[in-house]
């Protein structure tokens, strides 16, 4: 089938996954038993993964500076306190991850390679496409990059315009953002990020009967904050679980659920590739697949830089 030059294989600053085969010989499989094991127990925890490293990835580098807790100690302030970061969840999970591979081999694997391999195999969890090639050898932050955030997620109504710009900086083109989007494919969105879209009038981009079923999960624009913090309607409504294209579908119809996700229907730069995925779903999780690839080596942290972190929420002790 082919992949368009935009997701050509480039040369990676990380060294090949024979690395964690002769350090850690079981980590990549240890990452994938705890992923099934947490999946089996929260279902959820699989969507998180696949956010975790597009937030951890896209601020700067694939470096889990966003794993970092709040210390007063030393005036850290976490990224996850950010409010690009609402709604992320089950970084604690992240923990028992960790605590497998240190079992194994202690102070090896990083907390940024195991985002990368528990994001690929979360999205196999879902339906999506199994054993990608993820590389390794990156390595830790140890400052948190909280004041960033803000400037490289993007935000739900921000304009193609934007979007394609905020992740051309990662080697990423429109058929990449497009196919990255459809992980929009799973989990859900809170409230506060639709009632804009939905009151006092519906977005005249919305299908009417669509409209109609997002207003009765979601409250009015002027009911209390946190009622809008809580409430929240899943993204695809047919396979709300399933990493698939169903979601480009959705889009034809007049069913995206954010602003940023419909114009994508619309903008003749990524348009095409919405209908094309729409269409077929095995070229979307082949472009999926690459897409997740590039965008998990952006700007990694490798040799003598960082640390590999003991505990993923801290920086090691000196």
């Amino acid at each position: 089938m082919g992949l368009s030059s935009s997701l050509a294989p480039v040369a990676s600053a990380l060294a090949p996954l024979v690395l964690l085969h002769c350090s850690c010989p079981r980590a990549e499989q240890i990452v994938k038993e705890q992923v099934r094991r947490l999946y089996e127990e929260h279902g959820n925890t699989a969507v998180s993964w696949l956010r975790a490293l597009f937030h951890g990835c896209t601020v700067k580098s694939c470096d889990a500076s966003l794993l970092l807790e709040t210390d007063a100690s030393t005036d850290l302030i976490s990224e996850q306190a950010s409010r690009r970061s609402f709604g992320m969840r089950n970084f604690k999970y992240v923990g028992a991850i960790k605590s497998a591979l240190e079992r194994e081999c202690p102070g090896t694997v990083s907390c940024a390679d195991l985002l990368a391999l528990a994001a690929r195999d979360g999205a196999a969890m879902l339906g999506g496409p199994a054993a990608i090639p993820m590389r390794t050898g990156r390595r830790d932050a140890t400052e948190s990059q909280y004041g960033e955030v803000e400037r490289y997620i993007p935000n739900h109504n921000d304009t193609v315009s934007a979007v394609l710009a905020r992740l051309a900086a990662m080697g990423l083109g429109a058929e990449a953002v497009v196919a990255l989007l459809g992980a929009h494919s799973v989990g859900r969105f809170h409230c506060n990020n639709l009632v804009a879209r939905l009151y006092p009038a519906v977005d005249g981009g919305i299908e009417p009967a669509y409209g109609a079923y997002l207003r009765g999960r979601c409250p009015t624009a002027d009911a209390r904050e946190d009622t809008r913090d809580v409430a929240y309607a899943r993204n695809d409504r047919a396979t709300p679980m399933v990493l698939d294209n169903m979601y480009h579908k959705n889009l034809l119809k007049g069913r995206g659920l954010l602003l940023v996700d419909q114009r994508l229907a619309s903008d003749p730069r990524t348009a095409p590739f919405v209908r094309k995925m729409a269409a077929d779903n095995g070229y979307f999780s082949e472009t999926f697949a690459a897409a997740l690839v590039r965008m998990s080596e952006n700007g990694p942290l490798t040799g003598g830089q960082g640390e590999v972190r003991k505990d993923c929420r801290f920086v090691n002790a000196k």
